[in-house]
């Protein structure tokens, strides 16, 4: 009885922990590049509850008698399908098609990865103007180096194309590339890059190294679809539905612990 006190526990606290998850999913069904997480459940140690294999003649068991003591999270899993494209109308808002991540420089110095292309033009303290997301981190190029448009020329007058090369009208009115291109970045393993706020991402061991779209040459090439946000890929009719599992299922664990402790008060009573 002791051990399914703990085995209702473990699945509650288990269950707990996935409806935190579906609640943020919930929270963010709106933000621009989210990506839906999922809960992995594992279950715990098995105990044996026999300790001979065999029985009174010498024949062995044909089935070995286990129990297991519960349920732990395993892991919370990002979900990378591509959400909808939203238009905003923006000249500077993009969207992937593609695996592809913008690659952004951070405040510290380092290289954060997101789906999310809100940008916007930003001024320099030199002069320069480059394309910042609205928390003003830079946007970068092929090389990993940060996006300068030149300052001089009408900077309304830029575009970018679904390749992502930066544009500039010539004489005739026809966009031209600037010689600047926007980097993109795949990793073997996306699931396993850390999440940090605000749609950014962080490579990690279990990511892998980030690997250029314009330097290698397996990758298939994401495209650039300007005026358009990708939007989260939260379905909100699943996420109901996995909310009222997980109630349920908090429910029948928290009855677990209330039989047993039944059960423990009416041995209590029998020794009394």
């Amino acid at each position: 009885m002791l051990r399914s006190l703990w085995t209702g526990a473990s699945g509650m606290m288990a269950q707990q922990t996935s409806l935190d998850n579906i609640a943020n999913n919930l929270a963010n069904v709106n933000t621009t590049g989210y990506k839906k997480e999922s809960t992995v459940f594992q279950s715990l140690l098995y105990s044996k509850l026999q300790t001979k294999v065999t029985d009174n003649e010498g024949n062995p068991k044909p089935v070995i008698g286990q129990v297991g003591s519960g349920v732990r999270v395993a892991s919370v899993v990002s979900n990378f399908e591509p959400g909808t494209f939203l238009e905003t109308g923006n000249e500077y808002d993009m969207a992937i098609d593609g695996n592809g991540f913008f690659s952004v420089r951070m405040s510290d110095g380092t290289t954060g990865y997101t789906r999310n292309g809100s940008f916007g033009l930003a001024l320099n303290p030199d002069g320069s103007v480059t394309l910042a997301n609205p928390e003003g981190y830079q946007l970068l190029d092929t090389n990993g180096e940060i996006i300068s448009l030149d300052s001089s020329l009408d900077v309304s007058q830029y575009s970018i194309d679904r390749y992502g090369n930066i544009c500039y009208p010539d004489d005739t009115g026809n966009p031209q590339p600037t010689g600047v291109q926007i980097g993109l970045t795949q990793f073997n393993n996306p699931a396993g890059l850390l999440k940090i706020s605000g749609s950014l991402f962080r490579e990690s061991a279990a990511s892998g190294v980030p690997r250029a779209e314009s330097q290698d040459e397996a990758l298939k090439t994401s495209k650039i679809v300007t005026k358009y946000l990708e939007g989260s890929n939260v379905q909100t009719a699943d996420e109901i539905v996995d909310l009222i599992v997980t109630q349920r299922a908090y429910e029948m664990n928290s009855k677990v612990i209330t039989a047993s402790d039944e059960m423990l008060q009416q041995a209590n009573n029998l020794r009394s």
